[in-house]
This record gives structure tokens, C-alpha cells and sequence, in this order.
């Protein structure tokens, strides 16, 4: 299968923005519990957009789904539930770690599990890397992202052994190095399942052209299952939570009973999804929903926007899971500049993140030269 990897390349750069940015909105919920936030917008992430989209942008979504194999479906929906775990952590790796740091701890495990293994699973790995000039670049690309992520890692390591510890309480309240580097492994390794239940799906996406969509939009249908396995456990995991909590009431304006409930969740605070501590008053419900809907359809862009790259990356579509990552750790170090991150950092620790952020921009441009070799 053909395609443009140049397109491929700023697809993938518009999905590294947009899950680099859901999180924002997240940090402006007020009074509502992290279980009520995060299952409020996991249902516009994945449940509302990625049917809407599937059914807007391809043909024949439910005859596609429903002649698939049996086997297909069960192993996109087993590696999305798998998936799930990690995305259930991943926000508390930020917690600990900060947007930056926790991002490229986390997606740097994501990224070498879920690009490597699936190729080497397969026994393509020698075939299709070492065989060839384009097959050569494409895996100095590969290896040029793990650097950058490293980098950037060294650089999170040295602000946290710079910046004092009052400041680093302003910027991300709960800072753990060593509990925040245990949950990030645990998370970019489950998190790494998502790239499985894409690959799975291949028989879904032959079946989606073959029923007349366009090769842009071949993989939304593959996104629905996915996704619903994710749902699941994230669904299962909120549910536990609120049950817990007793926070239901939240969703229809009900503050908790008490005001300053502890951290409940994998994500954020119990009560003030910025950090803060909770307050008297009744939940802003309207700007609530708002945020939530707006954070879980970033988050679902970033896949909306993989699978289009996807379709452009050639043979070596397997790559398209590094520039995700790449691109998803280039704007969240950006963002975590923006908020304030790395504010207290000296110039030697600025420069090396930069660095870092040079090496993953230069390895997305290797990874597509060696796609557009091929």
C-alpha cells in the first residue's frame, strides 16, 4: 500500500498536539471528583467520536464490524481493555512526574514495546528493518526517538534535582521521582497494547476499503473496537471509584459531603481536578461538561489523526506507533514550558530538553525519508 509519508508525518504531528493537549482542559474542572471528570470525558474519547466519526467517514461501518472475523474483534477489544490499564495510570504518572517528565518516561516504554514487539512477534523484524536502505533508515529513526526520549528524561531528572522543593510544589503539587518513575513503567508498558489492537485490526481495514472508504479513514471502523475495550476497564475502574466516593451526585451539581477529600483515583484530586484543595460550593456543571467534552475529543484526535498517518507510512506502517510518540512528547514538553514546568531550571537543564526535543523532531523526518525510500 502506498501513500505521501510527509502527510503521514504531519498527521502524526496533529495527533501528537492533540493527546499532548487534552489534559489542559482537565486542569480546569472544579469540584468534581477525578472519577466523574475522567468518565465524563472518556465517553466523548471513546465511545461518542470515534462511532460518529466511523459512521461520517466510511462506508458501511455495522456490515464492516459485523462480518469481521470473530477472532479480530476479541483481540482489538483485548488489547484495548489491556490498554485501559495504562491509560488509568498514565494520568497519575503526570501527577507524580509533571507533564513533561511523566510523558517521557511513560511514552518512552509505549513507544519501544509498541513499535518493536509487534514486528518481532510477527518475524518481520530482520525481514522488513534489516534488508534493505529504507528499511536501515527507518530504524535509525526508531532509534533516534529512544534517544530523544532519554534526553528529554535526563532533562526532567535534572530539574527535579535543581528546582527547590516550595517551587516544585507550586508547578505539580504531589512530585515523586521514585513512586512517579514505578507508575510511568507499569503505564508505558500497558499503554504499549493500543499499537497491538491497531495491528489486529488489519483484517477491518481491508474490509472497510473493500466496502468503498477512502484510504484516509480506513482505520476509523478498527478505533471503535479498540476503544470500547478501553472503555471497559476504565468504565469498571470509575464505576469502583464512584460507588467508593459516593460522588455521583456531582454529575447533577451535588458537592461532596465532605470538602477536602483525598486523592481517589489514578489522575488528579478528588474534589479539584487542578490540584487544589476542595472547596465549599456547587460544581460549575456547565463549564464542567464543557471542559470534559472538549478534553476527551483531543484525546480522541490523536487516533483520528494516527490512523490517517498510518495509511501514508507504506511497508513500514508499523513505524507510525514512534512518530505518534515522538510527536506526542514534543508537545508536551512544550506545554509543560507553558505551564510554568520548567520555570525554576537553569540554562544547562533548558538546553538539554531542547536538545532532546531537537533529536525527536530530526527522528520523525529520518523515519519518513526512510518510509519515502520505500
Amino acid at each position: 500500500m502506498g501513500g505521501n509519508p510527509l502527510f503521514g508525518v504531519l498527521f502524526h504531528w496533529l495527533g501528537g498536539l492533540s493527546s499532548a493537549s487534552f489534559y489542559v482542559p482537565y486542569k480546569r474542572v472544579k469540584l468534581w471528583s477525578w472519577e466523574i471528570f475522567w468518565l465524563t470525558g472518556g465517553i466523548f474519547s471513546w465511545v461518542l467520536a470515534p462511532w460518529i466519526a466511523a459512521f461520517i467517514g466510511t462506508e458501511d461501518v455495522l456490515g464492516v464490524l459485523s462480518g469481521a472475523p470473530a477472532s479480530t474483534l476479541q483481540w482489538c477489544y483485548f488489547f484495548g481493555a489491556m490498554w485501559g490499564f495504562g491509560g488509568l495510570t498514565f494520568g497519575l504518572t503526570m501527577r507524580y512526574l509533571g507533564v513533561s517528565l511523566g510523558m517521557a518516561v511513560a511514552l518512552g516504554l509505549t513507544t519501544a514495546f509498541g513499535t518493536l514487539v509487534p514486528p518481532i512477534f510477527e518475524g518481520e523484524f530482520a525481514e522488513t528493518l534489516l534488508s534493505s536502505t529504507s528499511g536501515f533508515v527507518v530504524l535509525l529513526g526508531i532509534l533516534l526517538t529512544l534517544v530523544g526520549i532519554a534526553v528529554v528524561a535526563m532533562a526532567g531528572h535534572a530539574k527535579e534535582q535543581e528546582v527547590p522543593q516550595e517551587e516544585r510544589i507550586k508547578t505539580i503539587a504531589e512530585f515523586d521521582f521514585r513512586k512517579g518513575i514505578m507508575v510511568a513503567i507499569f503505564s508505558g508498558i500497558m499503554s504499549s497494547c493500543f499499537a497491538y489492537g491497531l495491528a489486529a485490526g488489519e483484517p477491518i481495514r481491508e474490509a472497510s476499503l473493500a466496502a468503498g472508504t477512502g484510504i484516509l479513514w480506513q482505520g476509523l471502523p478498527v478505533l471503535c473496537v479498540v476503544l470500547a475495550g478501553g472503555f471497559t476497564t476504565n468504565f469498571i475502574w470509575c464505576t469502583v471509584m464512584i460507588v467508593r466516593n459516593k460522588s455521583a451526585g456531582q454529575w447533577i451539581g451535588r458537592q461532596n459531603a465532605a470538602t477536602n477529600v483525598p486523592p481517589a483515583e489514578p489522575g488528579a484530586a478528588a474534589i479539584g481536578a487542578d490540584g487544589t484543595p476542595a472547596v465549599q460550593g456547587k460544581p460549575p456543571l456547565l463549564l464542567n461538561y464543557g471542559l470534559c467534552a472538549v478534553a476527551g475529543v483531543l484525546w480522541y484526535l490523536q487516533f483520528f489523526f494516527y490512523t490517517m498517518g498510518e495509511s501514508q507510512m507504506g511497508r513500514f506502517g508499523f513505524s507510525s506507533w514512534t512518530l505518534h510518540m515522538a510527536s506526542i512528547i514534543i508537545f508536551s514538553t512544550l506545554w509543560g514550558f507553558a505551564l510554568g514546568e520548567w520555570r525554576a531550571s537553569s540554562a544547562k537543564t533548558k538546553r538539554l530538553v531542547f536538545l532532546g526535543i531537537a533529536i525527536l523532531v530530526g527522528s520523525t523526518g529520518v523515519i519518513g525519508y526512510g518510509n519515502f525510500l520505500s
